[in-house]
């Protein structure tokens, strides 16, 4: 199933589409799938996650959307043209009580796994061939207890043999005194050797819904960044983010870090400015924050943009509810091929709140040349008005442009197909031998018509479910492209060239 060249290279694999020329408006089209709803009472509010992964070789990805009280489902992504699904669930995956999931390669085997949140025991998977999948052997050492599991993330630390897993926990169901002021804490598993021992807990928690691993200030270490409900911690507590020493602690107000509060619900991140850090995206219930890195490594320290860039959606762009909206899911992508990076925002409320609209269309910002942005999702077609929660932005059918799958709360699942028209692209692989085969912590670096697109491998964030595979650039009308990679280590590539409108595969040697 993996790539198995070890040679340093950028292959190109496939030319799926001709010409660069100038983007045009993005364009989207419904694809029939089989009938999926995410469900229950309370503990399934939140959650309602979606995995975007390749598990049989095609290099197309699968979709695994959670269920809550009704099973989770496998959606089986058929070869062939345009975008077709089969619901194809093997007993391993079809479980109750899944608020979301995410792949990874647990074991460096070349298969992806899978990290599967629910109300109740979380669960690691071990990836087989055509989509199997098995409890890992014992050895593993990964125990859960019965936790309320809304978040996750995943990071190698130096020369590990297996990944630290972040586990982000949400009510504690067992406390008398709840829910409110009943916030449990986020736990932290990190290798012993080849297995797992018992995990850290990350206290003080404030009821975390995103969790994001992200070496923010380029140094070589990811930390870990903490989005938190302030619905039930109702006081006191506020966002986080821990410095991930031998002993993991928070970063403070004297180092550069700014107190605040917010009903947290997703995290993205992306390079916006060209400066090679990255610039995050907040979801809440209330508005949507567009946070600006201020430049400094030695600092972290975001300051908000949200309205200065247009980016709030704060409330309804249709549908005539004038309260406030509730994102969940956030996700940055080209989705127009035009060099500059859009934001997807699931939108739903969260069951009948009575503050927020009920009405409450997802919002599609698209970016403009000045780094404003402009909602877009009615006239792209992805403005549903079901209660989203997880969602993937990522290209299904490997043509060049990001598509879109939506879980929905008592609702069923929806996807699009993108069939915008114009602009370039590359889709990039990267890959390396040992524990860490998928470069996880690796920055791929493109440069393409007088922009630097700057990309960090990732696992986590958005709001329970992630997606591992290709990355995606949006090349606008560039003729030529350039790229280089940063492994995990810092060891670091010549610019290579690169033709757009392909498909491109980075291996590393040791």
């Amino acid at each position: 199933m993996r790539r198995k060249a070890l040679a340093l290279a950028a292959a190109l694999t496939a030319a799926l589409a001709a010409g660069t020329a100038a983007a045009g408006a993005p364009r989207f089209v419904p694809v029939p799938v089989p009938s999926h709803v995410y469900d229950g009472g309370w503990e399934h509010f939140v959650g309602g996650g979606v995995a975007a992964f390749d598990c049989d070789g095609d290099a197309r990805p699968e979709l695994y959307a959670a269920g809550g009280t009704t099973p989770a489902t496998l959606l089986r992504n058929i070869p062939g043209p345009g975008l077709r699904f089969e619901a194809d669930t093997p007993p391993a995956l079809a479980l109750t009580g899944v608020t979301g999931a995410y792949p990874l390669d647990v074991d460096g085997d070349g298969r992806l796994d899978l990290a599967i949140l629910r109300v109740g025991p979380d669960i690691l998977l071990r990836g087989l061939p055509d989509c199997g999948f098995e409890p890992f052997p014992g050895a593993l050492g990964f125990t859960s207890g019965d936790h309320w599991t809304t978040a996750f993330s995943a990071t190698w630390e130096g020369e590990a043999a297996r990944p630290t897993l972040a586990f982000g926990t949400y009510v504690d169901r067992a406390d008398p005194k709840g829910p409110f002021e009943a916030c449990d804490a986020p736990l932290l598993y990190r290798p012993e050797g080849g297995a797992y021992g018992p995990p850290i807990t990350l206290a003080p928690g404030y009821c975390a819904l995103s969790l994001l691993f992200s070496d923010w200030s380029r140094s070589g270490r990811a930390d870990l960044r903490v989005s938190n409900d302030r619905h039930y911690y109702v006081r006191g507590g506020q966002e986080q983010m821990w410095a991930m020493e031998a002993a993991p602690r928070l970063y403070t107000e004297e180092e550069g870090w700014a107190e605040y509060a917010l009903w947290g619900m997703g995290i993205a991140s992306r390079d916006l400015d060209q400066d090679g850090f990255p610039e995050l995206y907040l979801t809440s219930m209330g508005d949507q924050k567009l946070q600006l890195f201020d430049g400094d490594p030695a600092r972290p320290h975001w300051r908000e943009a949200r309205w200065e860039r247009g980016a709030t959606a704060h409330r309804p762009h249709a549908g005539g509810d004038g309260r406030p909206s509730t994102g969940w899911h956030a996700a940055f992508g080209d989705v127009d091929n035009d060099g500059l990076d859009d934001i997807f925002v699931a939108k739903g409320n969260v069951e009948q709140m009575p503050d927020a609209a009920m009405e409450d269309p997802n919002s599609l910002l698209l970016q403009r040349p000045d780094g404003t942005f402009a909602e877009a999702s009615v006239a792209a077609g992805v403005a549903s008005m079901a209660r989203g929660r997880g969602a993937a932005l990522v290209d299904l059918d490997n043509d060049g442009r990001l598509d879109l799958a939506v879980v929905n709360r008592r609702a069923p699942m929806e996807v699009w197909r993108n069939v915008t028209e114009g602009g370039g692209w590359l889709l990039v692989e990267a890959s390396q031998p040992g524990p860490n085969p998928d470069a996880v912590g690796a920055v791929i670096e493109v440069k393409a018509a007088g922009r630097l697109h700057t990309r960090e491998i990732t696992v986590g964030g958005g709001h329970a479910g992630g997606h591992a595979g290709f990355q995606h650039f949006g090349l606008g009308d560039a003729k030529a492209a350039q790229l280089r990679i940063t492994w995990p280590g810092g060891e670091t590539t010549a610019w290579q060239e690169a033709r757009p409108n392909a498909v491109l595969r980075l291996s590393r040697t040791r």
